[in-house]
């Protein structure tokens, strides 16, 4: 099936509405703290609470904290869901430190509506549902593998939207990667092992300054179900040999020069889950990466064994995961006999 999403460029730097008054050079540096994904998130959030404030004669920066307060009750009002609202607030955050104001965000009235804000949504509500095992199955299956064309003189061919499925839905899960990590995500930045690859991560949301961190994708005993062997067929199939791993792909099945954006990539889960007759609701990419968390929980795994893949500097982040799996583990509440 193409893609109705058009990829976007692969290194579009983000618009200048953070960094006042520094040369371009300076831009540049100053832009290198951070991931460019993240980058491009501040200056589209900054953008939405400026033309916000402006249809309400109220200026952004530096803000005055009853507009910020009405902007997160008007966010909440209308079901932005706590990760939403909490990367619209890090946005103004870091609009008003690069551009040496005082932090709107720390300020009492705003924290004492965000605190009631999270009070009241609670974590859970904004996580996407695990994406487990037999519906990761029934996904992969679900994916065409012969494209058909209309042209009798035109063959068969594989179909390339279906083994780039297979590829971005086995490599998210079993290296249990963000969405924005698989569409950053370069042929250089894979190696090959004799255990199967290693993939480098130069930046990601929880590493802006340090080494690449480094994933391992190891290689499965069944092809049906191999990561390695998915991505290499991809890979193979649309003749990518440098750039960016996942792209779109055309409706002459082509695969398109840009990388994929990461909303493409949400839109991609949810459809591989619609293929297989569920109701794709509540999940999204990221429930790729709850999806290896959760299983490899219920299969025996350490948090620590699990935070070594998923890279989380606390262990008890692994745990908000897992919470309504083990739920029903050794509870009594399930043999009542009822």
């Amino acid at each position: 099936m193409p893609d109705q999403h058009p990829a976007k460029p692969a290194q579009t730097p983000p618009p200048d509405t953070t960094l006042g008054g520094l040369n371009q050079r300076e831009v540049y540096y100053a832009q290198q703290h951070r991931a460019p994904n993240t980058l491009r998130g501040y200056a589209a959030d900054w953008q939405e609470f400026t033309s916000w404030c402006q249809a309400r004669g109220s200026q952004p920066a530096p803000a005055d904290p009853a507009a910020l307060t009405g902007y997160l009750t008007m966010l909440a009002d209308s079901g932005a869901k706590l990760g939403t609202i909490s990367r619209r607030l890090s946005s103004i955050r870091y609009v008003h430190r690069m551009r040496g104001m005082v932090d709107p965000t720390t300020l009492p009235r705003v924290m004492l509506v965000w605190d009631g804000i999270r009070r009241d949504k609670g974590h859970d509500a904004s996580q996407s549902r695990p994406l487990l095992l037999p519906l990761l199955i029934d996904a992969l299956d679900a994916c065409p593998t012969t494209r058909v064309f209309k042209d009798p003189k035109r063959a068969d061919e594989p179909d390339l939207a279906g083994a780039r499925d297979r590829a971005l839905l086995l490599v998210g899960f079993v290296a249990a990667l963000r969405r924005s990590e698989l569409s950053a995500m370069n042929v250089t930045d894979l190696d090959d092992h004799e255990l199967g690859m290693v993939i480098s991560l130069p930046r990601s949301k929880t590493n802006q300054h340090g080494p690449a961190e480094l994933v391992v994708l190891p290689r499965s005993s069944n092809p049906a179900r191999c990561p390695v062997t998915a991505l290499t067929t991809w890979l193979d199939l649309a003749g990518i040999t440098d750039g960016p791993v996942f792209r779109g792909v055309t409706k002459g099945n082509r695969a398109r020069p840009g990388r994929l954006n990461p909303e493409s990539i949400n839109t991609l889960v949810q459809q591989a889950i619609t293929r297989t007759g569920h109701n794709p609701d509540g999940y999204s990419a990221h429930s790729l990466r709850a999806g290896f968390v959760t299983h490899a929980h219920l299969r025996g795994a350490t948090d620590r064994a699990i935070a070594r893949q998923t890279r989380h500097r606390s262990l008890a982040s692994v745990g908000t995961y897992v919470r309504v799996e083990s739920a029903w583990n050794d509870n009594a509440a399930t043999n009542l006999g009822l």
